[in-house]
């Protein structure tokens, strides 16, 4: 149902965008940095958080991690990841293939500006082994996301 959902939402608002089903996993930014051959950066994770009482989506750049200081003074509150079970209840996507199109319920989406630093980011498409290709700005604008800045970039250890 939710790569349906995905796909159903694509073809109605960009059908011009080509879903890839990789038919390996692409559930971690690794796996699907892997199967598409980029670098981890372009992956365009999806977290599912609650702030308080309300449910957002935050799509970032797979190299970045949540900063819980941007995010409390951005959203008001300390973030908080949804449990896989909550996620898929909400969104319709199971964890590793949580995205913004074909969403089961209505959700606040926002893009983390990490992903402006790419011409294309890979977002997953409602399934473990799928993702669609896009420009950041398009991918805003397709799903009426904000901009916002609650990212940092990882360190090298």
């Amino acid at each position: 149902m939710s790569f349906e959902s995905a796909r159903a939402w694509l073809d109605a608002h960009a059908p011009d965008l080509r879903m890839i089903d990789h038919g390996v996993s692409t559930a971690t930014v690794r796996e699907a940095a892997a199967a598409l051959g980029v670098e981890e950066a372009r992956i365009a994770k999806t977290l599912a958080l609650r702030f308080g009482d309300r449910i957002v989506l935050v799509l970032a750049a797979g190299d970045t991690r949540l900063d819980n200081a941007k995010a409390k003074a951005a959203f008001g509150a300390r973030p908080r990841m949804l449990a896989p079970e909550d996620a898929l209840a909400v969104t319709g996507h199971p964890v590793g293939g949580v995205c913004p199109f074909g969403l089961a319920t209505p959700l606040p989406i926002y893009c983390d500006v990490s992903l402006k630093d790419f011409e294309t980011v890979f977002p997953a498409a409602g399934s473990l082994t799928s993702s669609v290709e896009l420009a950041p700005d398009r991918l805003a604008a397709l799903v009426g996301a904000a901009w916002t800045d609650i990212c940092s970039r990882r360190t090298a250890a």
